[in-house]
């Protein structure tokens, strides 16, 4: 316990921003996994702003950590147990393992189920709940549906009333944008979109310490125009895409960051995105661009970028040919790809990140060495010191998507197809690959329901490893 509160105080002095709200409605909000990771997360971060912000409320950050003893929040040094609500942001299905985990160092029963009246009321949110939050219900007293920042007042309000859970559980169930597996079963209600007023999401607090160093996150767009088929924040989820004017953005920038991250599902699709990153630049920042489309490289746009620190250029193909694209309405063609490169050397960028699915629906060895094609081709446009890199991520069918239970293509045969990419490469291309066997695990929680929640609490106890989650699954 010395050595975790010696890491806290450590990374609180290198922390630009700390909420110390006062309030006697107090929450330990918890991200389950390592610190760097839970601070370059724009959700967890403006859910603890949100709540520091409203009325006789305080929020307190922890952890998931591999120390002994307690769970401790970062701004007092409490246990996170001895907090009335503790509430945990879940971004994707691997995270259950965190959530477990965290809970048991707590000393808070894992199941819901067994939690009693002096244990703490657990709430359970984020990105995950836009897919598939059926395997997170064993473990959840509530869990928030989608787009959290207009539901915290009402959630709030219920918890503090004085009402036994019982009653908690029923009035939370008979509102819009909450999910309360021991009223519900397993009938999902609908995510809830937040106000266009309550945009944008931005930093309470920026570090260095955190995954993307300290980088100031903000978003100045919400929810995707497109209709890709694999993804779950396509154009029907939450409203599609919403703007925030450039104004209300810089804005929200606070003087002395060094750098600013502009985070969404399609940010390069904001029509004033080059004149937002030049206004941001010419602040003295640097800039990063979550998601960057082929379709949407301009000279403008890369030469904007390029002022704001880039060295490398990323985008993404997602399917492996011009067909497999057009199956996936990802609207992505071959001279967008081989554009991109030709953009980086115009620009005296040297190297090229290349994003790629496989195993989605349809896809056979031709498309792979279509891709392999187009790839080579690209090398060739960077020119000599340039250098191409392919990230490939096994494809995994999300529900709340049009390929939901579409059947994962497998281990082997994923191995196989990035070994056809590698061989085809030939050196040229670096080639990396997530790993296949984890790929398998997260299509297990991704299309399962409570049981398989269960199976990963079992895994968890048997180590966590793929061997533990793979017999888990089994027994299910």
């Amino acid at each position: 316990m010395v050595d975790e509160r010696a890491t806290i105080d450590h990374r609180l002095a290198l922390e630009h921003g700390v909420l110390r709200a006062q309030g006697r409605r107090s929450i330990a909000l918890v991200y389950p996994s390592p610190y760097p990771i839970g601070m370059a997360s724009l959700g967890f971060q403006t859910i603890y702003r949100a709540l520091n912000h409203l009325g006789d409320t305080h929020a307190e950050r922890a952890f998931a950590s591999d120390a002994d003893g307690p769970v401790l929040t970062y701004e007092s040094g409490r246990a996170a147990s001895d907090f009335p609500v503790v509430a945990f942001s879940v971004a994707y299905e691997t995270e259950i393992v965190g959530l477990v985990a965290t809970l048991t160092r707590m000393g808070v029963p894992v199941l819901g189920a067994e939690r009693t009246a002096k244990d703490p009321f657990v709430v359970v949110g984020g990105p995950l709940t836009f897919s598939n939050p059926l395997p997170l219900a064993p473990f959840a007293d509530v869990i928030v549906m989608g787009e959290a920042e207009q539901l915290l007042a009402p959630l709030i309000d219920v918890l503090f009333a004085g009402r036994d859970r019982a009653r908690q559980h029923e009035s939370l169930a008979a509102m819009p944008g909450f999910f309360v597996p021991s009223v519900h079963g397993e009938q999902l209600p609908a995510v809830v979109a937040c106000a266009a007023e309550q945009l944008p999401a931005y930093s309470a607090i920026w570090t260095r310490e955190a995954a993307l160093g300290a980088m100031f996150l903000i978003e100045p767009e919400r929810g995707c125009s497109r209709g890709c088929t694999f993804c779950v924040m396509r154009r029907t989820t939450c409203n599609g895409m919403r703007l925030v004017p450039v104004d209300r953005v810089l804005a929200r920038i606070p003087v002395g960051v060094p750098r600013v991250g502009l985070v969404g599902a399609a940010v390069s699709d904001h029509p004033a995105i080059v004149e937002l990153i030049d206004a941001i630049v010419e602040r003295g920042c640097q800039v990063g661009v979550s998601s960057l489309r082929a379709d949407r490289l301009t000279p403008a746009l890369v030469a904007a970028l390029v002022r704001g620190g880039y060295t490398t250029l990323t985008t993404a193909a997602d399917g492996a040919s011009q067909r497999l694209r057009g199956e996936l309405d990802k609207n992505i063609d071959e001279r967008h790809l081989l554009h991109a490169a030709e953009l980086c050397r115009e620009a005296g960028l040297k190297r090229l990140k290349i994003y790629v699915m496989v195993g989605v629906p349809g896809e056979n060895d031709d498309d792979l060495r279509e891709l392999v094609d187009c790839l080579l081709k690209q090398a060739l446009l960077l020119g000599p010191g340039g250098r191409l890199a392919l990230s490939v991520a096994p494809f995994v069918a999300k529900r709340n998507t049009p390929l939901a239970g579409t059947p994962f293509v497998g281990i082997r045969e994923v191995d196989r197809r990035v070994a056809l990419l590698r061989s085809g490469a030939k050196g040229r291309i670096d080639v990396r690959a997530t790993s296949s066997r984890w790929a398998w695990v997260e299509d297990q929680l991704a299309r399962g329901g409570p049981p398989a929640g269960l199976a990963a609490f079992e895994a968890w106890k048997n180590g966590a490893s793929f061997a533990a989650f793979r017999r888990a699954f089994k027994g299910m």
